[in-house]
């Protein structure tokens, strides 16, 4: 495994990131155990999660999970990087949810209770809060840190002026900074490019791509449906929308003799400031299968193809402007 450095930072992580949300709704407590033993094997070493993961299962379940496996030992919390993340509301109650110092200060101890651990790698916001000011934002980080509770601190769905501002205020302070931004980015979905990626860049910030596969879009649907392969009606009014690039993107793929699901993260790997795509397994097969996309190489006629099947961005201001 070919380490990466997140961001700035000193701080190495394997070119893919273990997202855990299905864990608990839709993974057992067991076979979640086993992919997660399974990904420290193959040197996946970067874990993503959140306060509200569990759905059904409720909020917090999957840090639950995540905790319990921890709890067995083994070098299992040492050799992770665990990233986790708040915002969402995790009760009715007022302050429950949100930016503010009140609620990072309750999130933070609540997700380390769950986690079954002292201090968490990366704590991201997983949203950005319009209405707490990003000096109290950073205030809370920084007694965070200082107390040993948290390491570095990351975004996630935060636009490119959200990334400026948070700089700015954290650099006013002497404060690190994000060193991480998590956003919905794949070959079908590409607004990042026009000022996310750009503003990462300037300053030093991790991209961690979620959604990597367009919700499974470019995991090879056509090829799966001719398979008998049901679909959901999502999925299909999906399909139907993006049909003629998803026809082209899987006959490009056979040409490479490559999978599309692979090709769809190698191309993530490509791009500027991108770190680590997020894959969501939901069984061991599934984890296995995204590995594969480490062995896959694009050239730069590749990477021209499927810019043509799938156009992107220029960096502002220039995608609309000269």
């Amino acid at each position: 495994m070919d380490y990466v450095h997140l961001g700035r930072s000193g701080l190495k992580v394997s070119p893919l990131c273990l997202g855990t949300m299905n864990f608990g709704p839709f993974t057992s407590q067991e076979q979640s155990f086993a992919i997660m033993d399974r990904a420290l094997e193959r040197g996946v070493n970067f874990f993503d999660s959140a306060n509200v993961y569990g759905q059904d299962r409720g909020r917090g379940a999957t840090e639950t999970i995540v905790g319990n496996w921890f709890a067995q030992g083994g070098g299992r919390r040492e050799k992770t990087v665990i990233a986790t993340k708040l915002y969402g509301s995790m009760s009715d109650w007022p302050n429950d949810n949100l930016l503010s110092a009140l609620n990072i200060r309750r999130a933070c101890d609540a997700s380390l209770r769950r986690l079954q651990t002292d201090y968490i790698d990366v704590y991201q916001a997983h949203h950005v809060d319009r209405g707490t000011p990003f000096e109290e934002f950073w205030a809370a980080m920084d007694v965070l840190r200082q107390q040993g509770k948290i390491v570095y601190v990351g975004s996630s769905n935060f636009a490119g002026w959200h990334l400026a501002k948070a700089q700015e205020a954290a650099a006013r302070r002497g404060s690190t900074g994000l060193v991480s931004e998590q956003s919905h980015y794949n070959l079908l979905v590409r607004a990042v490019e026009l000022e996310v990626l750009p503003a990462a860049l300037d300053y030093g910030i991790g991209v961690i791509p979620w959604s990597p596969l367009a919700g499974g879009l470019l995991g090879g649907v056509l090829r799966k449906m001719d398979k008998g392969r049901s679909a959901s009606e999502t999925m299909l009014r999906e399909l139907a929308r993006h049909r003629e690039g998803i026809e082209a993107y899987e006959g490009f793929c056979d040409e490479l003799g490559a999978d599309p699901a692979h090709v769809a993260l190698a191309w993530l790997l490509r791009q500027p400031a991108v770190v680590a795509p997020i894959i969501g397994p939901r069984t061991m097969e599934q984890f296995e299968g995204a590995l594969g996309a480490l062995d896959v190489t694009l050239d730069d006629a590749a990477l021209d193809r499927l810019d043509e099947i799938f156009p992107g961005h220029r960096t502002a201001p220039e995608d609309y402007a000269w």
